[in-house]
């Protein structure tokens, strides 16, 4: 973009150029009004240049906020395992979400749960964003301690 706006400004200035090379005082008197609208022109052009890169600037935003920490609770193991479905509804995580997590605690890669239980990679994909989201986890690896830390998963 920077290449295009130099090269225009260097054809304007030779443009300027060619004309002090004719007879300047000639054009000025016959084509005037041309020679208005043209820099009028080109100043508008300029304007409109430099407003669309300012414009459509990228713009990094940082947004912070705080997310609440809930403590997990507890529950002794004693025995086999007992899934907590009190937990689990709270959360609201679905039967085939679950089926999805228990895949990714058995190490299966997106595209190994998808063949697995015949369905697509980005249905697998959305499955488990919507389990991060539950969860409040950011990677796959999170998603499976914090549901072995409430007891969803054994």
């Amino acid at each position: 973009m920077k290449r295009t706006v130099l090269l225009y400004g260097i054809l304007g200035g030779v443009l300027i150029a060619v004309l002090k090379l004719v007879e300047f005082r000639f054009l000025v008197l016959e084509h005037s009004l041309e020679i208005y609208g043209g820099i009028i022109a080109a100043l508008f052009a300029a304007i409109g240049i430099w407003l669309g890169l300012k414009l459509t600037r990228t713009r990094e935003t940082v947004v912070v906020r705080e997310v609440p920490v809930e403590v997990p609770v507890e529950v002794p193991v004693t025995g086999p395992f007992v899934r907590n479905e009190k937990r689990l509804e709270q959360l609201g995580i679905t039967p085939r979400e679950l089926e999805i997590l228990e895949a990714m605690a058995a190490g299966l890669s997106n595209r190994e749960i998808g063949e697995r239980l015949f369905v697509s990679e980005n249905t697998v994909k959305t499955h488990a964003a919507r389990l991060f989201d539950k969860l409040s986890a950011r990677r796959r690896t999170q998603a499976v301690q914090l549901a072995k830390e409430a007891r969803i998963i054994p």
